[in-house]
């Protein structure tokens, strides 16, 4: 075997230990469902494991960037001139499972919090944002701002179980500044007038300074979450679906080339409006067939320069 040959042999050897040690240790799989993943031996499958615990590219935090996802991510860099980009294994088991973009996100919010730089980070809401949120490791952080892009009461006036303001504050002690409005008001003048109300505007003004905004991607069909979650009713999705909506951010709703929409729900949406196009850091985090059309329509528009997604996502997005 030549060295070239012996490199290449390690390298790809490392690729799967830190692949089963994701599956293990992020995605909570056993070693028999491993095995069947991977198509190995159960007794190979502990051998990967264990090889990724011995050489450490899992500590508390996967460490080993995989070959095949760090293609990915530098595909969709340069296609789509992103800032950032990461991309995690797919869960085979559940291809929609947040669990590991969620583990990536939070790398990212630890990154940013432990500046002893006052910084803005503000938050969309949604299931990858709150598992994400979950996962920062407590620091105190009384400096810096957390700030909510998103109104968070529903139409029958229940708060959103997916709010994370007041969550990543309670793990930095940092200051935070929820958005106290209804996610739509009942008509385009009654939210501009809602907007020019003091604390309202001044919640709005420090979410445009933000250093750092994470949010959703959502797809804009029949299971939409702004739906499921009981933010638009069935007939103001249907709308906007008829006007072109393909998926949404902090419930701006756009097109397939992402555009946002002028229209609809949009006219009565309290959540503050993407940049158009992106200046700030913006990172969407998403995953799941579903979402591939959302996900290359905000890329392409412009709407959000980074990305956390997982490998099947990013190939279709790539294929697309």
């Amino acid at each position: 075997m030549t060295p070239a040959m012996a490199v290449e042999n390690e390298k790809s050897r490392l690729d799967d230990a830190a692949r089963a040690g994701w599956l293990y240790f992020i995605a909570g799989h056993t070693q028999d469902e491993i095995a069947k993943m991977l198509q190995v031996s159960r007794a190979s499958a502990q051998r990967l494991v264990s090889l990724c615990l011995a050489e450490r590219l899992i500590t508390f935090r996967l460490e080993h960037p995989i070959a095949a996802c760090m293609e990915l991510a530098a595909r969709l860099k340069e296609r789509f001139e992103l800032a950032h980009c990461e991309v995690v294994p797919t869960d085979s088991a559940a291809p929609q499972a947040t669990a590991g973009i969620a583990e990536r996100c939070a790398n990212l919010l630890d990154a940013t919090l432990r500046s002893e730089t006052p910084v803005i980070v503000a938050l969309g809401t949604g299931r990858a944002v709150r598992a994400a949120v979950e996962r920062v490791t407590p620091i105190d952080r009384p400096n810096h701002q957390i700030v909510s892009l998103v109104g968070n009461i529903s139409a029958d006036g229940s708060a959103s179980f997916y709010d994370t303001v007041g969550r990543l504050a309670d793990r930095t002690g940092a200051r935070h500044y929820p958005m106290p409005l209804p996610f739509l008001m009942s008509s385009e003048d009654e939210r501009n007038k809602m907007g020019r109300i003091e604390p309202i505007a001044k919640v709005k003004a420090i979410a445009t300074k933000a250093d750092l905004r994470l949010v959703g991607i959502g797809q804009m069909d029949q299971k939409a979450q702004v739906h499921v979650d009981g933010f638009v009713t069935r007939d103001e999705l249907f709308e906007m679906m008829r006007l072109g909506a393909i998926g949404e951010i902090t419930g701006w709703a756009y097109d397939a080339k992402g555009r946002l929409l002028k229209g609809g729900t949009n006219k009565r949406l309290t959540s503050i409006p993407p940049e158009v196009p992106v200046k700030t850091t913006t990172i969407g985090a998403a995953v799941g067939a579903a979402k591939v059309s959302a996900i290359a329509a905000a890329l392409n528009g412009r709407l959000i320069n980074g990305l956390i997604t997982d490998e099947a996502t990013a190939r279709a997005i790539l294929e697309r």
